[in-house]
This record gives structure tokens, C-alpha cells and sequence, in this order.
């Protein structure tokens, strides 16, 4: 594997973002709206409950979290957009470039972009709403970490089902985290849901860090096994997400999918 391939498509993302401010934009403003709309909500929430509850840290810092998860997943999956749109595949592939390195070079470039956006919400949280991470302590760092594993493994698995469809197929992949919301657990605990859901959850490894922040809310403290058993969850994703990719497109080579891709649905 070769570090220089890899930087190479982070340093195509990097001169596209040069060469076209627009794109620099949804990297902070879509995440700003979400912390300043939920941010304003938790302030009327704590006006309305009992004396002594707070919901900036429990509802607010969920919010952030998701977000933060959403852009990993959309960094990657908009690097690769990048090359559907283009038509950039062929160019890519008759090179050297491996499978790992130009899947190494999605997830740079979604660290990259996901750290401009968690940089500001955090500066926002913190100096509009008083959203102090002290809360959390260390167990920010885990709680991070699993949640950026995760939106890596979603990533790649829609690159995969694009580059198998085709881009009609884009539609597909935005309503991704919308939809696994629900069963993520990001404002009520998983004793909300009915009981065959909650079965669901613990196959989400989102779901037990949602759990564990709302432990720590309460004064409460996470089992370290619960935390150590949803980053091992969300790694065995992200080893699935690349087996899957491979797969895909070694099928796109083989049939000569990848030398008819085009703007239409493809079979």
C-alpha cells in the first residue's frame, strides 16, 4: 500500500475545495444550523421542565454527536460522488491505485472534512448554549472514536451500492442516517422503543454510546465493556464496508460495469 496514492486523492479533494469555494460552505453551515436550532430548543426546554434538569448536555450534545457521525459518513461518500460526477473512475483505476489506498484516501479526506465541522460545533455549543464537554470527561474520546468507525463503515457500504447501481442510485444514500436514527437511540433511551426494536439496537453501535452519554448525564458511570464492545462492533463494520467495496468492484471490473457507468441506473 502506498502512503503517496493515498494523499494523492485527498490532495484531488484539496485542490477541487481551492478551485471552487461553494464547496467549502456545506462543510460548517448545515452543521451550525442543526446546533443553533437545537441549541435554541434545549434553551426552551430548560424553561418549561422542573428546576434542576438540563437538556443541553443530554439533547444538544447528542445532536453533536450524531452530526459529527453524519459528516464522517458524507465526507466520504462525497469524495467519491466527486469521481461519480466526473466520470473520473476509469482514470483513477488504469493507474497502479489499489482498492485499500483509494479507500484510505476517502476516509483522510472525511477526517479532514468532518474535523472542520466538529470545530465548529463545538465552538458554537460551547460559546452560545454553555455546552461544557467536562461533562463527558474522557469518555468524549471513545464515544468519538466509535462514532467516527461507524460513519466510515456507512461511507464506504454506499460507495458500494452507488458504484453497483449506478448514480441514479445517489438518492439512496442521503436518507442513510435518517434512517438509522430511529434505532440509534439519539434523544430517548433504548426502554423507549418497543421491545423487537431494541433487539435491533445492539447491533447499532451508535445505540450503546447514546446509552452511555445519558448514563454520564445522570451522574452515572458507562461500563467500560459496553464501550470496548461497541468499538469492537463498529471496527468488524468497517472490515465488512471494505469486503463489500472489494467485492463490488472486482463485479464492476469483471463485467465491464466500470467502462459503462454513466448518469442512468445500470444492471
Amino acid at each position: 500500500m502506498s502512503l503517496k496514492r493515498t494523499v494523492a486523492i485527498v490532495l484531488r479533494q484539496f485542490y477541487l475545495f481551492r478551485g471552487s469555494p461553494a464547496r467549502i460552505l456545506p462543510m460548517f453551515g448545515w452543521v451550525a444550523i442543526d446546533i443553533v436550532l437545537w441549541g435554541f430548543i434545549t434553551r426552551y426546554l430548560n424553561t418549561v421542565a422542573a428546576a434542576g434538569v438540563n437538556f443541553v448536555p443530554a439533547m444538544l450534545g447528542a445532536v453533536l454527536l450524531w452530526d459529527f457521525l453524519v459528516r464522517v459518513m458524507q465526507g466520504i461518500t462525497t469524495t467519491f460522488f466527486e469521481d461519480v460526477w466526473s466520470r473520473n473512475f476509469l482514470n483513477l483505476f488504469a493507474t497502479p491505485l489499489r482498492i485499500s489506498e483509494y479507500c484510505g484516501g476517502l476516509v483522510l479526506a472525511s477526517i479532514a472534512t468532518s474535523a472542520v465541522g466538529l470545530t465548529v460545533m463545538l465552538l458554537l455549543a460551547t460559546a452560545v448554549f454553555g455546552l461544557s464537554f467536562f461533562v463527558y470527561g474522557l469518555m468524549l474520546v471513545p464515544f468519538l472514536l466509535v462514532l467516527f468507525l461507524f460513519g466510515v463503515a456507512i461511507g464506504i457500504c454506499a460507495c458500494a451500492i452507488v458504484l453497483r447501481l449506478g448514480p441514479a442510485s445517489e438518492w439512496l444514500i442521503w436518507p442513510i442516517p435518517a434512517l438509522l436514527s430511529p434505532l440509534a437511540c439519539v434523544f430517548y433511551p433504548r426502554s423507549a422503543l418497543p421491545v423487537w426494536m431494541q433487539y435491533l439496537t445492539f447491533l447499532l453501535p451508535p445505540s450503546w454510546i447514546f446509552e452511555a452519554m445519558r448514563k454520564i448525564v445522570a451522574g452515572h458511570s458507562p461500563s467500560p465493556w459496553e464501550l470496548l464492545g461497541s468499538a469492537g462492533l463498529a471496527l468488524s463494520y468497517v472490515l465488512l464496508a471494505g469486503w463489500f467495496f472489494t467485492r463490488i468492484y472486482r463485479y464492476a471490473v469483471r463485467s465491464g460495469l466500470i467502462a459503462r457507468y454513466s448518469a442512468e441506473s445500470v444492471s
